[in-house]
């Protein structure tokens, strides 16, 4: 954050580059700091190739979040959701994401770009990092998902 803006990482497959890079620009407005992790341009590539190195990212705490596309959203969750302490949550509407942050602490958020709308994509980003985690019984949930063993 060299000049106090928080950095969120993005990144999509070739099916997201068109949203990114609206994203991007909605993260600008918004005073983030988006760097693009790619691709650059609508090239067939292979997803995990760009979820697991903002995953890692956000596992090893050098962001606190980050934003992930592909057509549907599943596949960059699955790569994404390998890194412990990861929560990539897949949203297709403002609810879906503001749920997300609230009960379950996502701090990746994946976007199925071939089912939401430039417009739509602006609106679950904004409600997404403005939304904050309720804790309370949530963060005894939240813990779980890391844990191998049953309580």
């Amino acid at each position: 954050m060299p000049d106090g803006r928080e950095v969120v990482p993005i990144a999509s497959d070739h099916a997201g580059v068109h949203l990114k890079a609206a994203l991007v620009a909605e993260l600008e407005r918004l005073g983030f700091e988006p760097l693009d992790l790619g691709p650059a341009d609508e090239a067939s590539v292979d997803y995990p190739d760009f979820a697991h190195p903002l995953a890692a990212r956000v596992e090893r705490g050098e962001v606190r979040r980050g934003v992930l596309l592909c057509g549907t959203g599943l596949g960059m969750s699955y790569a994404a959701n390998r890194h412990p302490g990861v929560r990539a949550s897949v949203a297709w509407t403002a609810e879906v994401a503001q749920l997300a942050r609230e009960h379950n602490d996502s701090n990746v958020l994946v976007l199925p770009a071939r089912f939401v709308t430039d417009e739509l994509g602006r609106e679950i980003l904004r409600t997404w990092l403005a939304t904050p985690f309720a804790g309370g019984r949530h963060e005894r949930r939240v813990a779980k998902i890391d844990s191998p063993e049953p309580a």
